[in-house]
C-alpha cells in the first residue's frame, strides 16, 4: 500500500510532465497506467486490496488507484464527477434503476466481450443475470462479478435446541416460534428495518410467495397493485409487526452493523432476515465471527418462508451484487478493459472460493470454497440449489420513483399509519405515474 501512496503523490507532483493517467512508481523505469476505481462492493476490506495488488503483480504496468465509497455516497460521486468528465475509469453498477441512470456514460462492452471470447460470450453467464445487463439496444454496459439471493431467513440453531424448538416452515409456525422466544426473554425474527434495502426485499419474497407472475407484472405497470393478491402482500407484511414476529423497535434499527452484528459477531439472536451473502460470515477473520460459526457445535441454518400458508416456499429474488462499467469517458480504456476482464475472471475466482462475498455469475467457476466447514458448505448447497431451481425473478427494480414510494408505504404499514389497501392505493398511484 506504500507503494500505491507514492505513487499517487508523484501522479500529482509530475502532472505536467507526463500525459494525463501516466505516472512513474517508485523503482520503476517505465511508465505505469493508472487506473481509477471505484465502488462500494467488494468493500474496502483487506482481502480487496491485497486482490487489487495481485492484478498489479500480474499487470506491472498498469496501477490501480481504488477508491471505495458507501454506496449512496458512491452514486451521488459518479452523478458528480462523471457529469465533470472526472470519474473514475471502472466503476461499480448496480441492475436497474442505477445501472439504467448512468447509461450515457457507459461503454458498450459488447465487441470487448465478443472479440475476446466470441459472438457467444454471454452464454459463459448465468442467463438471467445477463438478462438484467441487456440494455434495450441489446447491448450490454456492464458485466457482472457476482450474485447474490435475496429471501432467506437465518436461523441459529443453538437457540432452537435450547427451547426444543423445530424451524418454522409457514407463517403460522413463525409466529409460534417467536412468541416461545419471546416468552423466554429472546428476541424473536430480527430485521434491520431502518434500511430499506431489507423491507423491499422481505415485501417482494412475500409477494412472490403468493404471486410471482403478478409482482413482477405489478412492478412492469401491468398488473394494478389494489390487486387481492398484491393487499394481501402488504397485510402480510404489516402482520409481522402486529404479531410480534419482528423485534420490538424494528424500524430503529440498521442492518448495518446493528441487527447483522447481533447475529453474526455477538451471536445474541436466534433469526435474521438477509441474504445469500452473509455466507461470507463463515469466512470473516473477526474472532467474534469466528466464534459464532466455526467453533465446535455452531449450527447455522438458511431456508425460506412459505408466507402465505398454502404448503410452498416462496421463491428467491436474485441479484446482480455488483457489475462493473467502464467509463466511455475514460482516457485508459484499454487498461480499463485489461482489469474489468481479470476482474470477472480471476478477481472473481479469489471473491467466491477465497471469501465467499457472493455467488457465482460464470457458467465455468467451480466452486471451491477454501476453509469451509461442514455447516457452511450445507448452507452454500442450500443457496446454489435454490439459485438454480426457484429463482422468483429480480431482485432490483429499474424505476426509481416506484421503488421509493413503496419503501414509503412499507414504513407506514409497519407504523400502523395505514392499511394495506390505502397503502396499495397510493402505490397504484406512483406506478401509474412511473416512466417505463
Amino acid at each position: 500500500m506504500k507503494k500505491k501512496m507514492v505513487c499517487i503523490l508523484m501522479a500529482g507532483v509530475m502532472a505536467s510532465l507526463v500525459p494525463a493517467q501516466m505516472v512513474f512508481a517508485e523503482g520503476d523505469s517505465g511508465e505505469k497506467t493508472v487506473v481509477k476505481f471505484q465502488t462500494w462492493n467488494p468493500g474496502d476490506e483487506e482481502y480487496t486490496h491485497a486482490m487489487l495488488e495481485k492484478f498489479e503483480e500480474e499487470h506491472p504496468d498498469i496501477q490501480i488507484d481504488y477508491t471505495f465509497m458507501p454506496y449512496t455516497d458512491h452514486v451521488e460521486k459518479l452523478k458528480v464527477d462523471l457529469s465533470a468528465g472526472d470519474a473514475a475509469d471502472v466503476y461499480g453498477v448496480q441492475t436497474g434503476a442505477m445501472y439504467k441512470e448512468f447509461r450515457d456514460f457507459e461503454e458498450d462492452l459488447t465487441p470487448y466481450m465478443a472479440e475476446k471470447y466470441g459472438d457467444d460470450w454471454t452464454s459463459n453467464f448465468n442467463e438471467y443475470a445477463m438478462s438484467l445487463l441487456q440494455g434495450d439496444d441489446g447491448e450490454y454496459y456492464a458485466v457482472p462479478l457476482g450474485l447474490s439471493y435475496a429471501g432467506y431467513v437465518w436461523a441459529n440453531m443453538s437457540y432452537f435446541d435450547k427451547y426444543n424448538l423445530e424451524l418454522p416452515t409457514n407463517y403460522d409456525e413463525l409466529k409460534e416460534v417467536c412468541q416461545t422466544f419471546r416468552d423466554n426473554g429472546e428476541y424473536p425474527l430480527v430485521i434491520g428495518a431502518k434500511d430499506s434495502w431489507i423491507n423491499i426485499d422481505t415485501w417482494m419474497n412475500i409477494a412472490a410467495d403468493i404471486n410471482t407472475e403478478k409482482l413482477y407484472s405489478a412492478i412492469e405497470g401491468e398488473t394494478p397493485f389494489t390487486d387481492e393478491d398484491l393487499v394481501q402482500s402488504f397485510q402480510i407484511w404489516q402482520n409481522c409487526f402486529t404479531d410480534s414476529v419482528f423485534q420490538d423497535g424494528a424500524l430503529g434499527v440498521g442492518m448495518y452493523t446493528d441487527s447483522t452484528d447481533m447475529y453474526q459477531k455477538e451471536g445474541s439472536i436466534p433469526m435474521i432476515l438477509n441474504g445469500s451473502w452473509a455466507l461470507g460470515a463463515y469466512m470473516d477473520s473477526d474472532e467474534q465471527s469466528q466464534e459464532v460459526y466455526n467453533s465446535e457445535g455452531a449450527n447455522h441454518k438458511i431456508f425460506l418462508m412459505d408466507w402465505n400458508n398454502d404448503g410452498k416456499i416462496a421463491p428467491v429474488e436474485e441479484a446482480v451484487d455488483v457489475s462493473l462499467a467502464i467509463n466511455n469517458q475514460s482516457k485508459v480504456k484499454d487498461a480499463a478493459w485489461t482489469f474489468v476482464d481479470w476482474m470477472i475472471h480471476e478477481g472473481a475466482d479469489t471473491l467466491v472460493n477465497g471469501q465467499l462475498q457472493y455467488m457465482p455469475a460464470r457458467n465455468d467457476m467451480e466452486l471451491n470454497v477454501e476453509g469451509l466447514n461442514e455447516n457452511g458448505t450445507e448452507n452454500l448447497e442450500y443457496c446454489v440449489e435454490q439459485g438454480k431451481n426457484n429463482v422468483g425473478g429480480y431482485r432490483e427494480m429499474a424505476y426509481a420513483e416506484l421503488k421509493e414510494t413503496i419503501s414509503n408505504e412499507l414504513t407506514e404499514l409497519a407504523l400502523g399509519d395505514v392499511t394495506p389497501e390505502e397503502a396499495a392505493e397510493t402505490i397504484e398511484a406512483a406506478s401509474q405515474a412511473q416512466e417505463r
